[in-house]
């Protein structure tokens, strides 16, 4: 007895199953091979914001090799700036925790006896004193030799690729003589996303700069320890949308705490507060908005995902990835979901306007028929 097949699912439910499993497919490898992932990233954003410099090079005279070498220098000359910050706040880091270790512990023991003597108990005292164990930043300080050859290793491969996508773009600009005028729209949305993508971090180092200075200066008068090192952090942070001032508030005012007591930590939250929630708040967001019409909610999700994926350089890349993926995933034709997404610009098409029929031609009065001789006669 000849048994049929089941019918083969078609249809959109089935195209969208389709999509999903590609989609975490490419998801689950991005996660197995974030350490390749993550430096191709950082490298592509880099060559997208310095890009732009190609073309007055070019317009001077330049040929295409020298503008793409000046490029590249560009690139290496923001990461070398990038890796003497990060590697001077370390150092100074790790002289800094040896250097308060004993403080560090008496604050701690004073939380944990402030803990249960409010009557939180033992257990959530304990805890606490665990996590704010001097012990775990010690060992974080000792750690920073693995993990500056974990950034040097990513950095190696940064540079590389630098150069080749550096290379790469020199030809794109002649993507219309090859392909015609029918290339045009995808590629005006190109070049929409990578504007968008160099006004969202001109616009967070322009605050993050300004931020890191006032941060700085605050600290210092205050009498923190190192206040550079966590004006550096300041500065990095800022381009953590959502969680980034806590972030860069957390250690400065545990520090307070350890060296000058709840007065000190209060002043440095006040500080940080007012500071940030001024510009960080009230001010930028009008700015990264426009740059990127991305929804709040997008945008600390795309945080925690991206983080998730491919590391802590993805809180760093959040935003530009999230862009890039919608691009991919949704397209224009998907207006809705562009709007949900916080995209501004993008608007419904609306009902089709009627237009009322066209009204029928009177019909023109038949010619009367001309008499007959008889009947003139008549």
């Amino acid at each position: 007895m000849n048994v049929a097949a089941p019918p083969v699912p078609s249809g959109p439910s089935a195209r969208g199953a389709v999509v999903t499993i590609a989609v975490l497919l490419v998801l689950a490898a991005l996660w197995f091979a974030r350490d390749l992932v993550a430096p191709l990233a950082l490298a592509l954003v880099l060559v997208v914001i310095v890009h732009p410099m190609r073309h007055p090079l070019e317009r001077r005279g330049w040929p295409r090799w020298a503008a793409t070498t000046a490029v590249v220098a560009v690139v290496y000359l923001i990461l070398a700036v990038l890796a003497g910050l990060l590697v001077f706040a370390g150092v100074e880091f790790a002289e800094l925790v040896v250097e308060v270790f004993p403080d560090l512990r008496v604050a701690v023991a004073s939380v944990a006896d402030w803990l249960v003597a409010i009557g939180l108990g033992d257990r959530v005292a304990e805890a606490t004193a665990s996590a704010l164990d001097p012990a775990v930043l010690l060992g974080v300080a000792q750690g920073l030799g693995g993990w500056l050859l974990a950034f040097l290793t990513a950095a190696f491969f940064v540079l590389a690729y630098v150069i080749f996508m550096a290379a790469d773009a020199s030809r794109y600009g002649r993507a219309e003589h090859a392909f015609g005028p029918g290339i045009r729209p995808r590629l005006d949305r190109l070049r929409a996303l990578n504007s968008g993508i160099r006004r969202y971090y001109v616009v967070n180092a322009s605050f993050g700069a300004v931020v890191a200075i006032v941060d700085g200066f605050a600290l210092w008068a205050l009498g923190i320890p190192v206040p550079a090192v966590w004006a550096i952090l300041a500065f990095v942070t800022n381009f953590i949308p959502n969680i980034g001032f806590v972030l860069g508030l957390v250690p400065p005012a545990v520090l307070a705490f350890v060296v000058g007591g709840v007065p000190l930590l209060l002043a440095v939250i006040a500080v940080y507060s007012v500071v940030n929630v001024v510009l960080q708040v009230l001010v930028q967001p009008k700015f990264v908005s426009d740059a990127v019409d991305l929804s709040l909610t997008l945008s600390f999700v795309s945080v925690v995902f991206w983080t998730f994926v491919i590391g802590p350089l993805g809180a760093i890349l959040s935003i530009p990835l999230t862009l890039v993926a919608r691009e991919v995933l949704l397209g224009p034709e998907r207006s809705w979901l562009r709007w949900l997404s916080g995209n501004a610009a993008v608007h419904s098409p609306g009902p089709t306007p009627e237009v009322p029929p066209a009204a029928s031609p009177e019909p023109e009065p038949e010619p009367e028929a001309e008499p007959s001789p008889a009947e003139e006669d008549r």
